[in-house]
């Protein structure tokens, strides 16, 4: 039996995908078709929906496969969120042209995975004393003999986290620009500084692009992609109205004991150190 050798260069993409809709842009008799999709979309849809992606190449992560999301366009007639739509198609839509500061919003996402786990750590019900029969880490009794089943309230083992979740009424805090390298400076602290701590994000890096700043803690490890959207909720609370001023942004190191705000700061009490020394003495024997 002969089998058959592969070719072992590396297998390339044909790139074929919505190759064939796409000319439908371009030909006349195409946009004719396009232009009655939209419509009989106006005069017979009552909901709307875009469908939308992340930018990975902006992140330079690890991932660069794109997330997409279908995200419901609310606001106007139906003829309104079309032609948002359409005049939207294939631009980027920044966060500080969706959310705004001192909003109330809601976080979506999957919160970080802990495995298969007993009831104490599942349900944190009270350990049972030291000297019980094969093991303590239990529930002592699930339940009378009648009703012949366990109740869905009794705790028992199973997963742990990796559930999704929704965390509403997040109050917006900051959106901040990534072009701007002193986007963590507030009017009480004037040092120019970035939002990025010393030494980078723990597990994540540098924050080069715009960021968002809520109150509270927000479910899932680093990196997981969370969905915000509008509060569904009508607020009537006085904290959702409060004006919040920053007056100071930490941005020393997550990694250590995080003494220092900034590089400088750092230098100006450390003095000059050993790698300092050996490059100017580098650029002393150049010279």
């Amino acid at each position: 039996m002969v089998s058959k050798l592969q070719s072992s260069s590396r297998y390339k993409s044909k790139k074929k995908a919505f190759t064939k809709y796409s000319k439908k842009w371009k030909d006349d008799l195409g946009k004719k078709e396009i232009e009655k999709d939209f419509a009989k979309m106006a005069k017979y849809c009552q909901v709307i929906r875009v469908i939308a992606h992340t930018q990975m190449k902006l992140l330079k992560k690890r991932q660069k496969k794109a997330h997409i999301m279908e995200i419901q366009l609310n606001g106007g007639s139906v003829a309104d969120k079309i032609k948002f739509a359409r005049e939207h198609f294939e631009k980027q839509v920044t966060i500080s042209q969706v959310f705004s500061q001192d909003e109330m919003i809601d976080c979506i996402g999957v919160t970080k995975g802990h495995g298969y786990k007993g009831v104490t750590s599942r349900w944190h019900t009270k350990k049972l004393p030291r000297k019980t029969h094969k093991g303590l880490r239990k529930v002592a009794c699930i339940g009378a003999w009648h009703p012949s089943r366990v109740s869905f309230s009794v705790a028992r083992a199973g997963q742990k986290g990796y559930h999704h979740r929704t965390e509403i009424n997040k109050k917006v805090y900051r959106i901040g620009l990534g072009s701007d390298k002193a986007n963590a400076k507030t009017e009480f602290d004037p040092v120019e500084k970035s939002i990025t701590p010393m030494g980078g994000f723990p597990q994540y890096g540098i924050v080069r692009q715009d960021y968002i700043m809520v109150k509270g803690c927000v479910m899932g490890t680093k990196k997981r992609p969370i969905t915000l959207r509008k509060s569904l909720i009508t607020q009537t609370k006085r904290v959702a109205f409060e004006k919040i001023t920053l007056k100071f942004i930490d941005t020393s190191s997550k990694f250590g004991h995080g003494r220092f705000q900034t590089a400088e700061e750092k230098k100006s009490f450390m003095g000059p150190v050993k790698k300092d020394k050996i490059a100017s003495e580098k650029a002393a024997t150049k010279a």
